[in-house]
C-alpha cells in the first residue's frame, strides 16, 4: 500500500499497524473495519467517512482528522487528546464514545448526534458552538470547559457546574436544568 491513498473503499478489513502507519488517506470510505490493534501515529485522514468501524481502546497519537465523519463507530476508551489540532474537523453520529478522552482539545462547532458519551472527559476543552444532539452524557466530566453557545437542549443525564465552566448562551432544556443545579443538592420537581 502506498503512503498516499485516494478515493479507496475499505470494507470489512481488519487493519494492522503497518496498514496505516505514516499514511495519508483522502476521500476514502471505511465500512465495518476493525482498527483495535492499531496505534495511529502521524496519519492523516482528509474528507473520509468511517461507518460501523471499531476503534475500541485504539491508541491515537498525532493523527490529523480533516473533515472526517464517523457513523456508528465504537470509540470506547479512546484518548483523542493527542490528535493534531491544526486544520482539523470531525463529527460523530450514532457512535459509542464511552470513557473517551478529549482533554484540552479545541472542539469548536463539533457535532455529536445520538451518541453514547458515558464518562467522557471534556476537562479544559473548548466546546464553543458544539452541538450535543440527543446524547447520553451520564458521568461526563466538564471541568474548566468552555461551552459558550453549545447546544445541550436535547441531551440528557449531564451534570455541568456553571461556576467552573463557561456556558454563556449555551442552550439547555427545562428538563436539563437539574444537571446544572446538582451541586446544590436541591429537590426539583
Amino acid at each position: 500500500m502506498s503512503d498516499y491513498i485516494v478515493s479507496e473503499k475499505f470494507e470489512g478489513k481488519i487493519f494492522e499497524e503497518t496498514d496505516i502507519k505514516y499514511k495519508e488517506f483522502e476521500e476514502c470510505t471505511f465500512i465495518n473495519c476493525d482498527f483495535r490493534t492499531c496505534t495511529f501515529q502521524n496519519e492523516t485522514f482528509v474528507d473520509c467517512n468511517f461507518i460501523e468501524c471499531n476503534f475500541q481502546s485504539t491508541k491515537i497519537n498525532y493523527v490529523s482528522l480533516r473533515d472526517v465523519m464517523f457513523t456508528k463507530c465504537n470509540f470506547t476508551s479512546v484518548n483523542f487528546a493527542m490528535t493534531d489540532q491544526v486544520l482539523y474537523h470531525f463529527n460523530f453520529q450514532d457512535c459509542t464514545l464511552d470513557y473517551a478522552q478529549f482533554y484540552k482539545l479545541k472542539l469548536k462547532k463539533m457535532r455529536f448526534d445520538n451518541c453514547s458519551m458515558v464518562a467522557v472527559d471534556f476537562m479544559e476543552s473548548d466546546l464553543t458552538e458544539s452541538v450535543f444532539n440527543n446524547c447520553d452524557l451520564r458521568r461526563t466530566v466538564f471541568i474548566n470547559t468552555i461551552a459558550n453557545k453549545a447546544d445541550f437542549s436535547t441531551s440528557y443525564n449531564y451534570t455541568i457546574n456553571p461556576e467552573i465552566n463557561k456556558l454563556k448562551k449555551a442552550q439547555f432544556s427545562m428538563d436539563g436544568l437539574k444537571g446544572l443545579l446538582e451541586k446544590y443538592d436541591l429537590v426539583i420537581r
